[in-house]
């Protein structure tokens, strides 16, 4: 079959204003407009009516009542470029691979978010995309599969020689009385000039229904150097029976070199996260979120006379995202309905000439054992129009 790329990624939006910018999440969740759904049961007897347990959520449809003003690939550009403290480049600095590994392990920590209970980011659209900068640091992510849903991510700082590639396969699930978005993929974290590559996952995102509605991060992440054989594992924890009482947001986990464990790390992702040293049993803090991911501003659009790439997130639903924040539910429906009818006609016409997609920047691949992995055709992601400010 013949291959095709959608010239939609080389053209330009030139008005400003058809880019909607809103805040990211953080610590306080988010910010700088309402997003709760006004009847989260709504939501629920939709899923208890149309949708048998054990589904997989990825083609179910939310009404834009339930959406947040940005799309998934927004959300996971910001989990990087979105923070006060330039957690990164500490991975850097360490005079040692443990000391780089404590770090990586506080970065990670970094990307985690308060999930929003009740309403969810836009599904992306084949060949969307996300280009923002942070300082020296740049990201470019790419929407490089509908179905199943595969975003891919870049993200380079030439200034202290790190490269960061996603690539993330997110599965939501419904059990009845609970949703589990599982994101499959792995997330790889290269220092450069120390030739060392960090590779970990994600945790799980977990929606209660009932009894009591409510949202935490549950699961296993694993981070481990290739290089130097250090490893961590962290254990997300919901703690929390129903839904009643427990001990949201609560982690634990472990630094070790083979068999050999050097580190203990315990606390709350969401407050503070300490870390023990089992040789001399000193104990300090490894993460706190309050400086990190507390209070982040909006992005903002630089003075860019090239534009911005029409593929790009906050242009795609930028007219839904403009509805929804005026609470013009009808209008948001509407703007929504004729993205999704755009795409549609898309691959109608691609399937009419025989031609199968293919992401602009980055190669992606499958294995049954590895599932879905993607390498960036370019080495370096320039600056973009988008930035947060510092």
């Amino acid at each position: 079959m013949a291959l095709t790329i959608d010239v939609v990624h080389d053209l330009k939006i030139e008005n400003k204003k058809d880019i909607i910018l809103t805040s990211p999440l953080s610590l306080e969740g988010t910010s700088d407009t309402d997003y709760k759904a006004p009847n989260i049961l709504q939501l629920i007897f939709s899923l208890f009516k149309n949708i048998r347990p054990g589904a997989d959520l990825t083609r179910f449809n939310l009404p834009p009542l339930f959406n947040l003003p940005k799309s998934q690939l927004q959300c996971y550009g910001e989990l990087v470029y979105c923070v006060n403290t330039d957690m990164l480049r500490k991975c850097t600095t360490g005079e040692n691979a443990v000391d780089r590994m404590i770090s990586v392990v506080a970065w990670n920590l970094s990307t985690v978010r308060m999930p929003v209970f009740g309403v969810a980011p836009f599904n992306p659209i084949l060949g969307e995309t996300h280009h923002a900068s942070r300082g020296t640091f740049n990201i470019l992510a790419e929407q490089i599969s509908h179905h199943p849903p595969v975003s891919a991510m870049h993200g380079t700082d030439e200034a202290n020689n790190i490269e960061l590639i996603w690539c993330q396969h997110a599965v939501p699930k419904f059990y009845g009385t609970v949703i589990e978005g599982v994101i499959h993929g792995k997330r790889t974290l290269n220092l450069l000039e120390k030739g060392e590559s960090y590779v970990m996952n994600s945790p799980i995102l977990q929606y209660r229904l009932l009894p009591k509605p409510g949202a935490s991060w549950v699961g296993n992440v694993k981070i481990k150097c290739q290089e130097t054989g250090l490893e961590a594992e962290l254990h997300f924890k919901s703690g929390s029976f129903l839904g009643f009482g427990g001990d949201n947001g609560a982690i634990k986990g472990k630094i070790f070199d083979s068999s050999k464990k050097l580190f203990e790390i315990y606390g709350h992702w969401d407050r503070c996260v300490y870390i023990k040293d089992i040789t001399d049993g000193k104990t300090k803090v490894l993460y706190g979120p309050k400086g990190v991911i507390s209070a982040l501003p909006t992005p903002i659009l630089r003075d860019h006379n090239e534009g911005v790439w029409q593929s790009e997130s906050a242009g795609v639903w930028a007219e839904v995202s403009k509805a929804i924040l005026r609470k013009d539910w009808d209008k948001a429906r509407e703007a929504k309905r004729a993205v999704e009818e755009k795409e549609r006609e898309l691959l109608k016409q691609r399937k009419s000439r025989g031609e199968d997609w293919i992401p602009k920047h980055f190669d992606l691949s499958y294995t049954p054992d590895s599932g879905w992995d993607c390498s960036p055709k370019e080495k370096i992601v320039p600056p973009a129009p988008i930035v947060f400010p510092i």
